[in-house]
């Protein structure tokens, strides 16, 4: 005896297909649906990035991508640096300082 079994998506899970096609100038219009959906207003950027079956566009945030390399050091400190229990401290501190004036 063989049985089938059907998996379902959920209602909110159905993806949303669209159609749009590529103008003479290599441009692609993004469907009004889809930018009201996703807060997409226009000027938004995006990475393209290619696959064997298409692309994938995804916004960029609003600051470039940036490696630890580039920026680790930027921040100057005075004194020894802190180590890890004594930054957990400190935040722990300011927090029930914070809480205690009302600000949690």
């Amino acid at each position: 005896m063989c049985y089938l079994t059907l998996v379902l998506p959920v209602p909110s899970q159905v993806p949303r297909i669209e159609k749009t096609k590529l103008s003479s100038k290599g441009q692609v219009i993004l469907p009004k649906a889809v930018r009201q959906a996703h807060g997409w207003p226009p000027g938004t950027e995006f990475s393209v990035e290619e696959f064997e079956d298409g692309v994938l566009l995804r916004p960029l945030g609003p600051f470039e991508p940036s490696r630890v390399e580039d920026v680790f050091g930027c921040l100057q400190s005075e004194g020894p640096g802190k180590t890890l229990q004594e930054m957990e401290d400190t935040i722990t501190e300011e927090v029930r300082r914070r809480h205690a004036g009302g600000r949690y």
